[in-house]
């Protein structure tokens, strides 16, 4: 099993909005791709971020979303029109294996 995680910083005065658009990508993701995103927010530490969580079968499951993710316009639509909520550079993946 592979847990990928997507923590990402809100730009200042864009928590309510960014929250709206974690809501809506991780509904398109289930309906889309059958992909359960889970939205977090954190306990401690710096409040101004989101992360996101999915758990895939295994690495080619997860290569298999993301490749189709790559030529879906409807994706990248939700993601462009939402970019100003979150600071550039912020964005950081990690990718976990379960024991």
């Amino acid at each position: 099993m592979i847990a990928f995680n997507r923590v990402a910083s809100i730009t200042p005065g864009k928590t309510a909005a960014a929250i709206a658009f974690g809501k809506e990508i991780s509904a398109y993701m289930k309906s889309a791709y059958h992909v359960d995103l889970e939205m977090l927010v954190p306990v401690g530490g710096n409040p101004q971020r989101l992360a996101w969580s999915a758990r895939y079968a295994d690495l080619a499951a997860l290569d298999a979303v993301n490749g189709k993710i790559l030529g879906d316009k409807k994706y990248w639509e939700i993601l462009n029109k939402n970019s100003d909520l979150f600071l550039a550079g912020s964005i950081h993946d990690s990718m976990w294996r379960t024991v």
